[in-house]
This record gives structure tokens, C-alpha cells and sequence, in this order.
């Protein structure tokens, strides 16, 4: 009661000039905001479950990224040594949209993708959760389509025994099996978002402090 009436009080206690009125914080505007029930029972053991699967594709994400750091620095040594190593290009296109596609689900997770929040923070808040539903539900179509593309891809690339153009002739399944993998999860990502904004439950993780100052 005491927080709730300190969000209710403040910014009324002397009139400013509008021009040195502060404007109110994102942080600050989530802290009068009531926080949702914690996940209980089966539903908290799916979540921690869905949790580390995201985790997981996170971790591999970084193991893309190194990867393909040390292609690109292969080939850098190999242009200046002279050394035939073929289809470094390649491969270190395959790490970097492997670890694009990974990071996916987690990055979702933590609300860390670029959001367009200029009419969503300008409408009341009846009309900001039905948006807010509408945005979670497109997301879910898109993803899923995303995903089944995906994994299509894969499939006929496996059945047609496609290769790439490269001298490594990589067969092209593998490289596109990690954009399955992080297509699939993100699809799951955002079901899991939707469900738990229908249920009532907390999905998106705050943002910390650093992430939400501006100077």
C-alpha cells in the first residue's frame, strides 16, 4: 500500500514548468506496475525447463561465434601465408547465422530485441494489454511459419542431398539445421509468451538498472 501510494504521489508535490519537468522512466514506470504471481506446480517446471532449453541454444550461440571468429581469422592467416584451406568463407557464414538464429529464444527472454514502443507507451493500459496480446499472437504466427520453413528447408536440402556450391561441398542440411534448431525454439519462445500473458504469469525478464538508464 505504502509503494502503490508513493507511485500515486509523486511528481505532485510543486508544479514545474513543463520544459523542466522530468519524464518519467521506463524502470520507474514498471516499479507502479503490479508485479505478476510467480509460476507454481507443473507450470514453474515447464518454465525452469523451457528456461535451460533457451540457455542452451544461448551457449551454443556462443560456440557459433567463436567458431566463426576462428574461420575468419583461418583465413586471414591463410591469405597472408599462402595456405590452401577451401571453404573458410562459407563456414564462417554458417557460424555467424547459426549463432544469429540461437540467440533467438533467449534474447526474447530477457526482452532484449529492439521493440517500437512509441503508441503502446501513449494509450491506456486497458488498450495497451489487448496491443500487447495482438503483437504476442502475431509473433507466434510469424515464428511458427518461420519454423516450419525451416525445418522443411532442412529436409528437402537432406532428401535431395544438396551441397554447397563451395569446393568443401558441404552437404547443406547441416549448416541449416542450426537455423531450425533457433527457429523452432523461437516459435516456442513466444508461445510460451503469449500463454503465460494469457495465464497471468511472468515470461520476460526486467530489465536491469544499466539497461534501462539513459543520460
Amino acid at each position: 500500500m505504502a509503494g502503490r501510494r508513493r507511485c500515486r504521489r509523486q511528481g505532485h508535490h510543486r508544479r514545474l514548468p513543463q520544459e523542466l519537468t522530468p519524464a518519467p522512466t521506463r524502470q520507474a514506470l514498471n516499479a507502479c506496475r503490479p508485479r505478476a504471481p510467480a509460476h507454481t506446480g507443473g507450470q514453474a517446471m515447464l518454465h525452469r525447463f523451457m528456461l535451460g532449453f533457451y540457455r542452451l541454444l544461448l551457449a551454443l550461440a556462443g560456440v557459433a561465434m567463436v567458431g566463426a571468429f576462428t574461420a575468419i581469422g583461418l583465413n586471414i592467416l591463410a591469405r597472408l601465408f599462402g595456405w590452401n584451406i577451401p571453404g573458410l568463407d562459407g563456414y564462417a557464414g554458417y557460424a555467424i547465422a547459426a549463432a544469429l538464429f540461437l540467440a533467438l529464444p533467449a534474447t526474447l527472454q530477457h526482452n532484449e530485441h529492439i521493440r517500437a514502443t512509441l503508441l503502446l507507451d501513449h494509450v491506456k493500459l486497458g488498450l495497451r494489454g489487448v496491443m500487447e496480446l495482438l503483437s504476442l499472437a502475431l509473433g507466434v504466427g510469424l515464428s511458427a511459419y518461420l519454423a516450419w520453413f525451416s525445418v522443411r528447408l532442412v529436409w528437402v536440402s537432406y532428401t535431395l542431398h544438396d551441397v554447397a556450391p563451395t569446393g568443401d561441398a558441404t552437404p547443406m542440411w547441416i549448416p541449416q539445421l542450426s537455423m531450425a534448431l533457433g527457429a523452432v525454439g523461437f516459435a516456442l519462445a513466444f508461445a510460451q509468451a503469449l500463454w503465460s500473458r494469457l495465464s497471468g504469469q511472468a515470461f520476460f525478464a526486467e530489465p536491469s538498472a544499466e539497461a534501462t538508464h539513459v543520460d
